[in-house]
């Protein structure tokens, strides 16, 4: 690898879509307006998928907001069409889950604009943390997010780590 780094970025653009959100949890600010500037590693991480804009809901169990790429967002909604419509439980859920939801884009500077509706569903303040899950990735003010990661101790979340994953083949990971 060359002093600039160049190769261990394209890598990382090239391979990481696999995982389809990025590595990690980031500190970001969100302004006056309710812009969120995207930080750089993690649009390097997202490559294409940061291009083609996101859509955004207000958290499902947490109040946070859910941020999911568009294709991951089509995916989601190819499974609740499947529901048959003809079902009220199901008409339900589907108006209630995609109820608040809005799409966004990232601006010229690298910045998603939060509609003011979301900033509130979600409570979110100047210090929010953007982290990523295995479909979606999550916005949450900064002190909200601390509190539930921190509500779960170090002896619980290894007793749930061993529950969940304790049974799963390693071979097919």
């Amino acid at each position: 690898m060359g002093v600039s780094g160049k190769k261990c970025t394209n890598f990382i653009a090239q391979n990481v879509n696999f995982l389809n959100y990025p590595i990690g949890q980031y500190h970001c600010k969100l302004d006056a307006k309710g812009r969120l500037m995207l930080p750089a590693d993690c649009k390097v991480q997202l490559g294409e998928l940061a291009e083609e804009g996101f859509v955004l809901r207000p958290g499902l169990f947490d109040q946070c907001l859910e941020l999911y790429t568009m294709s991951d967002w089509t995916k989601t909604q190819e499974k609740l069409r499947a529901l048959n419509q003809f079902v009220r439980s199901n008409v339900e859920l589907v108006r209630k889950y995609n109820a608040g939801a809005k799409m966004v884009k990232l601006d010229g500077t690298g910045r998603i604009q939060i509609p003011k509706n979301l900033v509130e569903a979600g409570k979110l303040q100047k210090e929010v943390i953007l982290t990523s899950l295995t479909s979606n990735m999550e916005l949450w003010d900064k002190a909200a997010y601390e509190a539930r990661i921190n509500s779960l101790d170090q002896d619980a979340f290894e007793k749930l780590a061993t529950e969940k994953l304790g049974s799963v083949d390693q071979t097919s990971l």
